[in-house]
């Protein structure tokens, strides 16, 4: 699991050369980010919809850089299939998947549509809750890879509504 960490960290830190392009001011399909304490650069995930407001079943979401000057920015392959990438989806029914992050493995995502919007629903201290927002606070090492010192996890119980958040420190 360590391994998987510093992985993660060090693909965080990495940025190759990829296509830049605008960000949409139109979109109303987000569902999270991930916020880094190295820089402002987030991960944005988006769920991806036909033109009827379906999710596409061939590629349910959609995952990106958003630049500090708000630019889009592709992830590299590298990115995606070690960090902060999709490992896997499975449509459970119409407008209904279960998704697999390979940053958050160990925790199934639902996204599925929630008064009107698409949601990604996860466990955040045991309850099903709107995930809004991940932050990884890290530091930088001498030698070697940057060292992560914990992950928050921000939402909203799904329930009622109301704030939660959990804090998961690698071990």
């Amino acid at each position: 699991m360590r391994l998987f960490w510093i992985i993660f960290v060090s693909l965080i830190f990495t940025f190759s050369f990829c296509p830049t392009f605008t960000i949409s001011s139109d979109k109303n399909n987000h569902l999270f980010f991930i916020e880094r304490s190295k820089n402002k650069h987030l991960v944005q995930y988006d769920v991806q919809l036909t033109e009827n407001d379906d999710i596409l079943d061939s590629n349910p979401v959609s995952v990106y850089w958003v630049l500090e000057n708000g630019r889009q920015r592709d992830l590299t392959l590298i990115q995606r299939r070690l960090a902060y990438g999709i490992d896997s989806y499975e449509k459970l029914e119409k407008n209904k998947f279960r998704v697999l992050f390979v940053a958050f493995k160990d925790r199934e995502v639902i996204i599925e549509r929630i008064e009107g919007s698409f949601r990604a629903i996860i466990d955040i201290n045991g309850r099903p809750s709107i995930l809004e927002k991940v932050y990884v606070e890290s530091k930088e090492r001498q030698i070697g890879l940057p060292l992560v010192t914990y992950i928050d996890l921000f939402g909203q119980t799904k329930e009622t509504g109301l704030p939660i958040n959990e804090r998961i420190i690698p071990k």
